[in-house]
């Protein structure tokens, strides 16, 4: 299924918070990503909707299989691109935001030539320091 980059922000803000915390509440996402509560709420009901999120009884939000496969993408891209961008000597804030911008709109295969020449360049850089 295709997905928005709004509806993959707010997966892969989800993915985040689970991994900080217990329970992920929609206050949690509210306060996360700076939106009003009424903007959250339309947005998980499209989700729930869609299958890519439960809600439980307890209000507890849960990726569903589909919502995780697409939120730990995200999260991948999002993490390997500020980490190169960063390895380049761009500053901590301006790589994690440009990152955001670039990751919803990079083609797999790009991206996993991006992946493959970090890890070379992590590979190198373990080299020179053993050296």
């Amino acid at each position: 299924m295709a997905v928005s980059e709004a509806i993959e922000n707010y997966l892969e803000t989800i993915y985040i918070l689970s991994r900080q915390q217990n329970e992920v509440h929609a206050i949690d996402i509210c306060t996360y990503l700076s939106y009003s509560r009424p903007t959250v709420s339309i947005v998980l009901r499209q989700m729930r909707e869609n299958g890519l999120v439960t809600v439980n009884e307890d209000n507890h939000i849960h990726l569903t299989e589909e919502g995780l496969a697409i939120a730990s993408r995200i999260y991948e891209r999002h993490t390997v691109l500020s980490d190169m961008l960063m390895s380049l000597g761009v500053k901590q804030e301006t790589a994690l935001r440009d990152a955001c911008k670039i990751e919803h709109d990079l083609s797999d295969e790009t991206f996993e030539a991006i992946k493959r020449h970090a890890r070379r360049m992590k590979k190198e850089k373990k080299g020179a320091i053993t050296e």
